[in-house]
This record gives C-alpha cells, structure tokens and sequence, in this order.
C-alpha cells in the first residue's frame, strides 16, 4: 500500500480516496485534484470512494464521481463506492450513480 495523504491511497491497482465528512463545492476541488493527479499514474486502474467518515454531499460529490468515473472508464477502469450509508446510497441512487458505480457495502 501506497498512502499518498490521509485521503489519497493507491493500494494494488486501487485508487482509494477516503471521502470528507461534508463532500461539498470546497472539498470537492481538492478531490478532484488530487485523484487526477493519481489517475493519470499507470499504477492506477480503479477507483474506491471511501464514504466511512461523509455524513454529508451534494452535487458537488456527484460531479467528483462522474468525472473521475469518466476518466477510469477510459482506461477499462471501473469505481467502487465502500462504507456507503443509507443517506448517501439513497443519493447515489436518486441520482443514477448506482447505475455506473458499484456499491459495495
């Protein structure tokens, strides 16, 4: 395991970005940074959102996963949501993320 900083990972092939308490407009820049930077490293062919510690997102989240689906995906890569709760698997849901993302817990 690689660990980038606290919220950026790379573990095998695995991009493992743990998600903020509140994913907003703010946090969302950041994200979407940092995980462009790694994305664009060979080692990189899929990506984890980590939503352990998010008790809050809006469409600014949204945006971040789309955008970095839309860069993976490219590449054969596939993204992968973990520690989903009902709050932000409701959201993901209404918004038609769990269509092109996995949910895995």
């Amino acid at each position: 395991m690689e660990q980038i900083t606290d919220e950026f990972a790379i573990i095998d092939n695995f991009l493992c970005i743990r998600m903020p308490k509140e994913v907003d407009h703010h946090g969302a820049a950041g994200i979407r940074e940092g995980a462009d930077r790694l994305i664009l490293d060979d080692k990189v062919k899929n990506v984890v959102f980590d939503f352990e510690n998010t008790t809050f997102m809006d469409s600014s989240g949204i945006g971040v996963i789309i955008g970095r689906y839309r860069k993976i995906s490219c590449f054969g890569g596939k993204v992968y949501a973990i520690n989903v709760s009902d709050r932000i698997r409701r959201l993901l849901s209404s918004s038609g993320m769990s269509s092109i993302i996995e949910i895995l817990s």
